[in-house]
């Protein structure tokens, strides 16, 4: 056959790129398959894994689903994929040099669809619509289930009940003082009772804790309070087997072991943590130490290893059995029979459902002789979850305790750590030096690896948390928790009590510990809410350091970089503005955060404070020299970007002139108000009024850069996001710095 000669220019002549383009294909085809051949190359020599990478895609796209606000963007999200998947597997299968690009493409494509597609759907299968409006009415229901929350002082009720004026069967959650008799309240019981119903609340500010989705894909329909007396309509049963025996262990250990160490040792025994003083919570969170309190990896892998451990070590005293059975089938049957029956002694929460399920695979890998902590033994354990609860991807527990394992796994697979961590013939002391060692560098990348999820979801995250794990983690697996079973072992016959003082001392030395860490300097990180870029850079990096082998891996440290120096550089907004309008914050003037008023909820001023990032206290607007505050309106001026910006606060519910509110709007660059403002109201950037507030949810101003961000835009059309007037808000709203606004279009959030 002859060979194919490419078409030659002659000297002198320009040919023009469009006929270059052309007469040359082979040249571009020779440019894309070098391409297609360096990305194949680099595939296969950096070590890529499609297993971990498949179920990162899954994720992904479960995140997409979330992130993106319109039914049409789902679709696109989607299409997209799809689409290139099918073009990959068409234009790639016509040449076979590229299998591993060709594989890899079409299946992350795939699951990155699949993902969108698996959370769409549940939501549209299991996803409660609330209730219309906030209501007082009068309801019978059965009870589902009882929390008692002693350091709260109140019984939390789960009822099925009727939506009052629709009929409809739903699920509400309200809160009984303890005041009350809650005696005849057993589980299945039959109640009725007053109750101040409310809808799930969305978060009050942009980048706030969102119950409303929450409740969403948990079946709650409403929330609210008991108000009166509640009657037993008709008696039930005490409740399953289970949860009984969680009550009555709960306070068999209280019972047992008095004040603070009483009440972290029933939620280490039982999962019960309604009874934890709030200061100890707050000490352990700041400490770094809050994981010990929820029943997570740590608490399931310890009962699990240690009923391997003993059933082991049991069966090799008895050498005739030893002969005869697999002692480590036998073994992990044990353990994951602990395990199992662990977590549903402690309620069967998600969180511990997934620690479980993780700690089963482990065992699987070790009867079958695989390697127990791995990526794909991680992937596949992530992968069983998000089958499960798609939905627990976004919240900040299955964030952490997977960010917390691939950290591990990822810095043993890793060269240097493994010369570290290797046993080898030294002395005693070298030994402790090097597991003391090992031990906090293992405490470090495991901080590192949680801190952008902690700052992300919560706004604070501990500095000195790895130091403070370093002798909490090993006091908790090796002391605590061992002397709480010895201690429930042994009151079966009355001797508990030596193990029962122990246990306590040990954790009286945890708590000490807690506090001790959250008093040093500088001990908590606070930051303002940042936006899903910088965290997805984050994950990014991390993704791609934990995952790669050898050099390449360190080509995450670009993204975490960038995502780290996001967040540190994070300003937080000048102005924040509920839903409802009655909490407003300014920040910039000094440590001191400029709130509208005192409120009788932790909630709103926790709010402030949290997505504003400062840890000062707060100063009402009334009292701030800078302020002229009558009744009904407080005038501000601030000083942004080299100019004054006048804001017009309301506080009133008084009727004001309309003449006289339309000249003080003029005058103002932003009026913020909780009521409807007439139409002659026009300031010169934002109206942020009720009427506004009511579609929009609460705010965020930035007026240095003369933009707003509002709840709207984050919740975008999902079922959860019920405003008063439904629109979508756009991304942003930018100031031209032209005077008043013109009026908006209908998706508008600015000047009604």
């Amino acid at each position: 056959m002859a060979s194919r000669v490419p078409p030659t220019v002659p000297m002198g002549e320009a040919e023009p790129v469009g006929a270059a383009l052309q007469h040359r294909p082979w040249r571009n085809r020779v440019d894309l398959s070098s391409g297609l051949a360096k990305v194949e190359s680099f595939l296969a020599g950096a070590g890529f894994d499609r297993g971990p990478w498949a179920v990162v895609a899954f994720a992904s796209g479960i995140a997409a689903w979330f992130v993106l606000p319109t039914v049409w963007q789902w679709l696109a999200w989607v299409s997209a994929c799809l689409a290139g998947a099918l073009l990959g597997l068409v234009l790639l299968h016509r040449d076979g040099r590229f299998p591993y690009l060709r594989q890899s493409l079409v299946v992350m494509l795939c699951a990155g669809a699949a993902g969108a597609l698996l959370v769409w759907g549940k939501s549209a299968l299991v996803g409660t619509p609330p209730i219309a409006r906030p209501m007082v009415a009068v309801i019978e229901g059965k009870v589902l289930d009882r929390e008692e929350q002693p350091a709260e002082q109140r019984v939390r009720l789960l009822l099925a009940t009727r939506e009052p004026g629709s009929g409809r069967a739903i699920r509400v959650r309200l809160n009984l003082d303890l005041d009350g008799d809650v005696a005849g309240l057993s589980d299945d019981a039959t109640v009725r009772l007053r109750a101040r119903l409310v809808p799930p609340a969305p978060p009050m500010l942009p980048g706030g804790y969102d119950f409303a989705r929450t409740a969403w894909f948990s079946g709650l329909a409403a929330t609210g309070s008991v108000l009166g007396p509640v009657t037993v309509v008709g008696s039930g049963d005490s409740g399953s087997f289970l949860r009984q025996l969680q009550r009555n262990l709960s306070q068999h250990v209280r019972a047992n072991l008095s004040g603070s160490a009483g009440t972290i040792a029933a939620a280490f025994a039982s999962g019960d943590r309604g009874a934890i003083a709030e200061a100890d919570e707050e000490a352990m969170r700041d400490a770094g130490l809050t994981h010990l309190l929820s029943i997570s990896g740590l608490h399931v892998s310890a009962v699990i290893a240690a009923a391997y451990v003993i059933t082991l070590r049991l069966i090799a005293l008895i050498p005739w059995l030893a002969l005869r059975v697999r002692l480590p089938l036998v073994a992990a049957g044990s353990g994951a029979l602990a395990g199992i029956g662990y977590t549903l002694l402690t309620g069967s929460e998600v969180p511990t459902i997934r620690s479980c399920i993780g700690a089963l695979l482990v065992l699987a890998a070790l009867v079958l002789g695989r390697e127990a902590l791995s990526m794909r033994m991680i992937a596949v354990g992530a992968f069983a979850i998000l089958l499960i609860w798609p939905e627990a991807l976004v919240g900040p527990s299955f964030q952490m305790s997977f960010a917390a394992v691939i950290a591990i796994v990822a810095l043993h697979g890793a060269a240097p750590a493994r010369a570290l961590f290797q046993a080898r013939e030294e002395p005693w002391w070298a030994k402790g030096l090097r597991h003391a060692g090992s031990l906090l560098l293992t405490g470090i990348v495991i901080e590192l690896a949680l801190l952008p999820i902690g700052l992300f979801h919560f706004h604070r995250a501990g500095v000195y948390g790895a130091i403070a794990n370093i002798v909490a983690i090993p006091l908790t697996t090796f002391a605590s928790m061992p002397l709480i079973a010895l201690a429930l072992l042994f009151d079966t016959v009355g001797l508990g009590a030596p193990f029962w003082w122990l246990a306590g001392k040990s954790l009286d030395l945890l708590l000490a510990l807690a506090h001790w860490t959250a008093s040093w300097p500088g001990a908590v990180t606070l930051l303002p809410a940042v936006g899903e870029g910088a965290f997805a850079l984050c994950l990014l990096g991390g993704f791609w350091m934990a995952l790669w082998r050898g050099k390449a891996r360190l080509l995450g440290l670009v993204a975490a970089s960038i995502g780290t120096l996001m967040l540190v550089c994070a300003r937080p907004p000048d102005v924040l503005v509920s839903g409802d309008g009655r909490h407003v914050g300014i920040t910039g003037e000094g440590t001191e955060l400029l709130v509208l008023r005192d409120s009788r909820s932790d909630f709103a001023r926790d709010n402030l404070v949290q997505l504003s990032g400062m840890e000062g206290e707060t100063r009402q607007i009334a009292d701030w020299p800078g302020a002229r505050c009558n009744p009904d309106f407080c005038a501000v001026t601030l000083r942004r970007g080299g100019r004054p910006w006048e804001l017009l606060i309301g506080r009133g519910k008084d009727r004001v002139a309309e003449r006289a509110l339309a000249a003080a709007c003029e005058r103002a660059d932003v009026v913020i108000a909780p009521r409807y403002l007439p139409r002659s109201c026009r300031p010169r950037w934002l109206k942020a009024d009720r009427r506004m507030l009511d579609r929009s949810g609460g705010l965020t101003i930035d007026l240095e850069a003369g933009r707003y961000s509002t709840v709207a835009e984050d919740e975008g059309r999902h079922g959860w996001w019920q405003p008063a007037t439904r629109a979508y808000a756009p991304r942003t709203s930018r100031y031209n710095g032209n005077g008043p606004l013109r009026s908006p279009g209908p998706e508008s959030p600015s000047v009604p």
